[in-house]
């Protein structure tokens, strides 16, 4: 019986599996997501065919299609139009059945003509990777089987499931279902892990969506991704230009006043603004609830009121609105903290008004804060000025 070129030990297997599936993350997280869909580096065409041959070779993927859905993915976050969002789905969906929900919307003409602008459509683009896309994964079982003999199969199987699993299940479902959150977004995508190294940095998918165009995904000092230390290489190898990363806070403790400056600065940080926001006035929210007398029914929905609490007002529907008024009128603090956050978030969607009458806003807003009576208000009133 035929056991293939190569004879290894189990755990050679394991490792050959590994590396294998790691090369094809790394392809989706540097091309097909940061290079293509977001345009967050550039890539030597040395670079870029090695990508797109892999991906080809390994996963059948059209870099038109991935491109087009995760562009409209962004574009409709969370709503009826979203190709794979659990919010609206359902997390079992989306995890049980992403690569059909993928395929689903891949025949969807009107999504590739939108939002598939500036992907490959050279020669071989047309003529081999998306006319003959079953090709290369036909061709990667076939050498599986020569080089590891009928392990080769299980290996080549192993390589099919990675990326409908991890990309297409995980991080489409947990990744806007389970996890930590650095940014208030709109959408409720959440950093699954710290450590960005199993699914390449596309982990931190919370930090994604805050600055869609970054080709770094980790933020803060604890958070590893190793899709850009391979960037990093690669710019060292003069095979990658980074374009844009996300902006870093600055604060300079001196300052006393909002100025334009400070409205640049939080405008720009504004998701990072809401979760501090909301991390500040955590611990008021549930000493307030706790002294509240809630009807039994409302104390049952206590977590979801809090939740609320961090939501902008349209965010909510109208019964949802009802039994949150009901439970901050009983509460002075409740409401005044309810009503800064909503006022806050306010500043930055009223593009119409001059950036001075904007500062006098963010001004008074903060003028207010530090005379709420509210020590949590207080503190981030405080930190807010310092914004530089």
């Amino acid at each position: 019986m035929f056991t293939g070129f190569l004879d290894l030990p189990w755990w050679g297997y394991v490792l050959v599996t590994l590396v294998l599936t790691h090369i094809t993350i790394g392809s989706v997280t540097i091309y097909l997501h940061r290079h293509q869909a977001h345009r967050a580096l550039d890539l030597h065409p040395v670079a870029s065919h090695f990508f797109r041959f892999w991906l080809w070779f390994s996963t059948g993927i059209v870099t038109k299609e991935w491109a087009s859905i995760h562009r409209k993915h962004h574009a409709k976050c969370e709503t009826e139009e979203d190709p794979h969002s659990p919010v609206i789905l359902g997390i079992k969906q989306v995890l049980l059945q992403g690569y059909e929900l993928y395929r689903k919307e891949a025949h969807n003409s009107e999504t590739m003509s939108k939002y598939g602008h500036g992907t490959p459509d050279d020669w071989l683009e047309k003529n081999l990777y998306s006319k003959h896309n079953k090709l290369g994964i036909g061709l990667m079982l076939i050498i599986d089987l020569l080089l590891f003999g009928p392990i080769g199969l299980t290996i080549w199987a192993v390589q099919m499931a990675w990326i409908p699993v991890n990309a297409a299940g995980i991080i489409n479902g947990a990744g806007h279902f389970w996890g930590y959150r650095n940014y208030a977004c709109a959408d409720a995508s959440t950093n699954l892990f710290p450590w960005g190294i199993f699914i390449g940095g596309e982990e931190l998918h919370n930090n994604h969506h805050a600055y869609a165009s970054s080709a770094k995904l980790s933020s803060k000092w604890y958070e590893l991704d190793i899709g850009w230390l391979y960037i990093r290489i690669l710019s060292a190898f003069k095979l990658a230009q980074v374009k844009k990363i996300a902006p870093k806070l600055r604060l300079n403790i001196n300052k006393t006043v909002c100025d334009l400056e400070t409205l640049q600065s939080v405008i720009t940080h504004r998701y990072e603004v809401m979760a501090k926001y909301a991390l500040s006035v955590k611990e008021t929210y549930s000493a307030e609830m706790a002294k509240l007398k809630l009807q039994a029914s409302d104390k049952l929905d206590v977590a979801r009121i809090k939740h609320w609490l961090h939501l902008d007002e349209t965010d909510l529907n109208d019964q949802q609105k009802a039994k949150l008024g009901i439970v901050i009128s009983a509460s002075q603090v409740l409401q005044t903290a309810y009503t800064l956050r909503q006022e806050l978030a306010v500043i930055w969607q009223r593009s119409s008004i001059s950036k001075e009458h904007l500062v006098k806003q963010l001004e008074d807003w903060c003028h207010r804060a530090e005379n709420s009576g509210i020590a949590a208000l207080q503190g981030f009133s405080q930190r807010l000025r310092c914004y530089a």
